[in-house]
């Protein structure tokens, strides 16, 4: 029997017309290979494919926009779910129902049409569903409102059983905790509900600093960043910036620092805010502005096409001015340095605070979030990979070991570093999965193996 014997989509084997773009990485570092791909359009076929796979004892992946790729899935069957495209906004009731292919700028498109957003990332080119159960982080809401998995009412999936569920705080209130925070251990998602917010603007956008001016810009932001209040969100990336035509011609080649911010209320209470880093450096580029909330990518201006690259992260405890000079060591002017960026997030607030609905996002508490990212192919991985772990390894004595899932990056997918990210609520998710798939069959994301 072949898959399309029980499956009545699109079914791809390697070779196969179709493989190829199914199996697509927006990290081409990172490659998907499965030993058969299903093209899922409904719900049923995603059950579908997940029944033939276990009649066959194979394990089972999911692509969706494969921004966070982790393994291969050579023996696997992978399941795509860019088909499953709905949008559905419920104005009065501010909630939007989304399939597990949609995309960010889909929905603060539609959700914008009437004043309201939802909790997305920096990079709206980003499945909402991966970033959602990986936490969530926003660069606008997160500080007011919290991760994108607090507030989540809703989440429909097939579970290892080849069932389709549904997971509420009410129904399967056990998984409902699991799937929000612990990525995509528990089974394929096939559509999700959240909440929206009234938010149709935003003050922010992005300053550039020359880079000769780190020290002051990155000691002034120190001061800066603990001062503001819970609706205004910060981040600060040490750039080095390729010689690309696209780029503005100040940055275009230039090593700059990078300063990200966002404000909920209006532009000149933003302005009065953002002032005493105006007044730290000169300015080489202003992109600050009045913005209308669906333009949330122009804060950090993430890259939007596929790129080879090497990343890595680290939870601080702080952010003092020894961590200041470490990052200035590591990567400030003189040095040389090969990664694109470093960046430092603030976080707090909302962040820290327990949700009205318990999840397994294990970051609450973490302050800052620094973030390395290296422009690379695989002939350049132990050079590149070797210098994110000398960041790690520098930061050490200020490191946190929880982390936030979407941020478990390189090698820290190994076992005993997502059981340290979590902490103590990793064995409940250990649990969690021994009842909804005892055989790991998801177990090519950051994997929590079944409970012994």
């Amino acid at each position: 029997m072949t898959p399309t014997d029980t499956v009545r989509c699109g079914v791809f084997r390697p070779g196969e017309p179709g493989y190829a773009e199914e199996c697509f990485s927006f990290n081409p570092n990172h490659p998907l290979e499965p030993a058969v791909v299903v093209a899922a359009e409904t719900a049923d076929d995603v059950a579908q494919a997940v029944r033939f796979a276990r009649a066959r004892s194979m394990p089972v992946a999911v692509n969706a926009t494969s921004h966070h790729v982790v393994h291969p899935a050579r023996e696997a069957v992978l399941v795509t779910t860019s088909r499953l495209g709905e949008v559905t906004v419920d104005v009065e009731r501010r909630t939007a129902r989304v399939g597990a292919g949609v995309r960010w700028q889909q929905v603060l498109d539609e959700a914008g049409k009437a004043g309201l957003a939802p909790i997305a990332g920096s990079a709206p080119a980003v499945g909402v569903v991966g970033y959602t159960l990986g936490g969530g982080l926003s660069p606008v809401l997160g500080r007011s409102l919290g991760y994108a998995a607090d507030h989540v009412r809703r989440i429909e999936l097939v579970t290892a059983d080849g069932e389709q569920r549904v997971a509420t705080p009410e129904d399967e209130p056990d998984l409902f905790w699991a799937l929000r925070g612990g990525l995509g251990n528990f089974g394929v998602v096939t559509a999700m509900e959240f909440d929206l917010f009234p938010h149709a603007r935003f003050h922010g956008g992005g300053l550039y600093f020359p880079g000769a001016d780190a020290a002051a810009v990155l000691h002034a932001w120190r001061e800066w960043a603990p001062t503001l209040p819970e609706d205004a969100t910060t981040s600060v990336m040490l750039q080095r910036l390729p010689p690309l035509p696209a780029l503005p011609e100040p940055l275009r080649g230039a090593f700059v620092v990078h300063l990200r911010f966002a404000f909920l209320g209006t532009p000149e209470e933003g302005e009065r805010l953002l002032a005493p880093m105006r007044a730290a450096a000169p300015v080489v580029l202003d992109l600050v502005g009045d913005k209308p909330f669906p333009a949330i990518g122009e804060i950090h201006l993430d890259p939007t096409d596929p790129i080879p690259h090497h990343s890595g992260a680290v939870s601080l405890a702080e952010f003092g001015p020894d961590v200041v000079g470490k990052l200035l060591e590591l990567a400030g002017p003189g040095v040389d340095c090969p990664l694109l960026g470093l960046e430092v997030r603030a976080l707090g607030g909302a962040l820290d605070r327990e949700p009205s609905v318990p999840n397994a996002v294990p970051s609450r508490g973490v302050p800052f979030l620094v973030f390395g990212l290296a422009v690379g192919g695989p002939e350049s991985r132990d050079e590149l990979a070797g210098h994110l772990a000398h960041v790690s390894a520098e930061l050490r004595p200020w490191a946190l070991p929880r982390r936030l899932p979407t941020f478990l990056l390189g090698d820290d997918v190994a076992e005993d570093r997502v059981r340290a990210a979590y902490g103590a609520q990793y064995e409940r998710l250990a649990a969690v999965k021994k009842r909804y798939d005892p055989e790991n069959v998801f177990r090519f994301t950051h994997n929590i193996p079944p409970a012994a």
